[in-house]
């Protein structure tokens, strides 16, 4: 999934789900940094403070690509979470440990993921870790079928459009065709390019086991918003088992109009559609609302505002609101996420990541 749904989609369902405009703004910014986070390492300060951050993203040029451990560390618990094929902690699907990684939609790791969140909603950076796991759980249904590990499952052969959209000159097969380059490695989606971020987009392909995968991006990432509603709304009652119901009928059609109408290929494209339809009332829960743009660096970043807005220094200025910024909030809940997904959920059921 793209900016159009991490972002902007998420602001919309976080509306629908009860949350005002500044909470579910800031659930949305969250969940999109996940994709934008690369950097790491420890911030100095000039009053001799330190602040140490981890990336929870790398980008698919990154050499830390390559590197098993690395992988393990971003890409598994942060945008391909294992599904250990949907079985619950103690059961193991047939076949290597490789089934055991592949990325599920709602896996019961998925939900346990969730009720962690909901049951540490308390903790200062408990909307921005709302946003993090959000955008994990909105994945499991955008890349399943892929795990976050170099692996051959990852291929993708004979890929074809369903629905004969006509949004590519030549068909999906000619575009893969042009730009899959046997270059890039098996890791995730990355064989099959931006397809399972496609938003209107059915598909079908071949993966590397020689099986027939069928996908249709509308129904996954519909099914997405529905079940991240119900999460959204369990967090609010701080009750992660609450009966709750999902996206308001007008809403769930609202969302999918766009999903199915806006067919650009190039996902910043669909996300200044959406973010002119949320700002216009097109959506009945939001009304007309003067939402920001999205901007991961820059002046009027999160960023900025906790450290400044010169970056790479090897010293920073100490800034009084550092310790309430939405930025160290940010990067202390995904640290948390981390650390709860590899070393107490994984290991629950026989999976062992870093």
């Amino acid at each position: 999934m793209q900016i159009d749904f991490h972002h902007t989609a998420t602001y919309v369902v976080a509306r629908d789900a009860g949350f005002n405009h500044p909470e579910a703004d800031i659930i949305a910014y969250a969940s999109q940094y996940v994709d934008d986070a690369t950097s790491s390492g420890t911030i100095y300060f000039d009053n001799r403070a330190v602040y140490n951050r981890i990336s929870s993203a790398h980008k698919m040029l990154d050499k830390r690509n390559t590197e098993e451990l690395a992988n393990h560390c971003v890409w598994m618990p942060f945008h391909f979470l294992p599904g250990n094929s949907g079985l619950p902690a103690g059961q193991n699907p047939q076949g290597s440990f490789i089934d055991k990684i592949v990325c599920t939609p709602d896996s019961p790791i998925a939900k346990e993921m969730v009720r962690d969140a909901i049951l540490e909603k308390h903790r200062p950076y408990g909307l921005h870790r709302l946003g993090i796991t959000l955008h994990v759980y909105a994945d499991s249904w955008a890349h399943q079928g892929f795990a976050g590990v170099m692996h051959k499952v990852n291929e993708v052969e004979q890929a074809v459009e369903t629905d004969h959209s006509g949004i590519f000159s030549g068909g999906l097969t000619s575009l893969l065709r042009n730009i899959l380059d046997q270059t890039i490695p098996p890791l995730g989606h990355a064989r099959a390019q931006v397809f399972p971020d496609m938003p209107f987009l059915k598909w079908q392909y071949h993966n590397g086991q020689g099986q027939l995968i069928k996908r249709d991006n509308p129904a996954d990432f519909l099914a997405a918003c529905e079940q991240m509603c119900i999460a959204m709304r369990r967090y609010q009652l701080g009750d992660p088992a609450a009966e709750v119901s999902g996206l308001t009928a007008t809403t769930s059609m609202q969302i999918q109009n766009m999903f199915t109408s806006i067919k650009l290929e190039d996902g910043e494209a669909r996300h200044q559609k959406w973010l002119q339809a949320i700002r216009s009332g097109a959506f009945t829960v939001c009304g007309e609302v003067d939402i920001d743009d999205y901007f991961a660096r820059g002046n009027d970043s999160w960023k900025a505002d906790a450290l400044g807005s010169s970056f790479d220094l090897p010293v920073y200025t100490w800034r009084e609101n550092f310790m309430d910024s939405h930025w160290k909030h940010f990067h202390d809940a995904i640290q948390a996420h981390r650390l709860n997904i590899v070393y107490n959920l994984l290991p629950k059921y026989g999976i062992c990541a870093a």
